[in-house]
């Protein structure tokens, strides 16, 4: 009977006391909830493929005496790859910085004449025909990007900056049975403005729809002619119409 009663009086002693430990011990804490992810915030890198509609715009003289000009299509196929970074400032507008470097089949052919008469009893009449060749091998950007997000996953952008390329000229003269030839390089640097529509189509990815116009332009070449049509001065200017298409990978942060 007394070992009953110590074994009861013990049990109501722990019974009391058990509110007290559980008032020691730590309660589980919820964890935050994460950060939605935002792929219009922060690095990417793409590629894109695409064609150019420009215009080379080609006046030329020989002696100071003007050539035919001419205004010649100035066309091919363009592909490359583009780098940036997006800050999306609030839930409707976006900034952003891009750069982009593209392989070029671009060229254009042009041919401008003149007509030269010399003689005072006899009259010889003396033509020279220029036929000018002009290529962009490559060609880049660097531009600023500011958008809307009228729906979580479209992108609306105007975008403007600096252009530059490389240009390729070479120009053929002929008079008679002469041709005498002359090639030049020279990177240009102009500006360019457009914009564009991209959108998410699946984590992390993103394909854009983009249009550029480019302006390099007017620079000169000068180059030994032959007979009287020496020196020749060519002028041109190059314009240029990009609509290309295109995908980026856009980095996840790092939480």
């Amino acid at each position: 009977m007394k070992k009953l009663s110590l074994g009861i009086l013990a049990f109501c002693m722990l019974a009391a006391s058990a509110p007290v430990f559980a008032a020691d011990l730590a309660l589980p804490v919820k964890a935050p909830p994460l950060i939605p992810y935002d792929p219009w915030n922060g690095w990417y890198i793409g590629a894109n493929v695409g064609g150019s509609f420009g215009m080379a715009r080609d006046s030329a003289t020989a002696a100071g005496i003007a050539f035919t000009s001419t205004n010649t299509n100035f066309n091919g196929v363009i592909g490359g790859a583009q780098a940036g970074y997006n800050w999306h400032v609030n839930p409707l507008w976006l900034l952003g910085i891009e750069a982009d470097i593209q392989g070029s089949s671009e060229q254009s052919t042009g041919t401008a004449s003149q007509t030269r008469t010399f003689g005072v009893i006899a009259v010889f009449p003396t033509t020279g025909t220029l036929a000018d060749n002009e290529k962009l091998p490559w060609f880049g950007t660097v531009r600023g990007r500011i958008g809307i997000t009228p729906q979580p996953g479209w992108l609306v952008y105007a975008t403007g900056g600096l252009a530059y390329g490389g240009i390729n000229s070479n120009e053929t003269l002929t008079v008679g049975a002469l041709a005498v030839g002359n090639n030049s390089t020279v990177t240009r640097a102009g500006w360019t403005a457009g914009g564009g529509v991209e959108a998410i189509v699946a984590t992390n990815w993103s394909v854009k729809v983009e249009y550029l116009y480019m302006d390099f332009g007017t620079f000169n070449t000068t180059f030994t002619g032959a007979g009287v049509f020496t020196p020749i001065v060519l002028s041109t200017r190059l314009t240029d119409n990009i609509v290309r298409v295109g995908f980026n990978y856009h980095f996840p942060p790092r939480w």
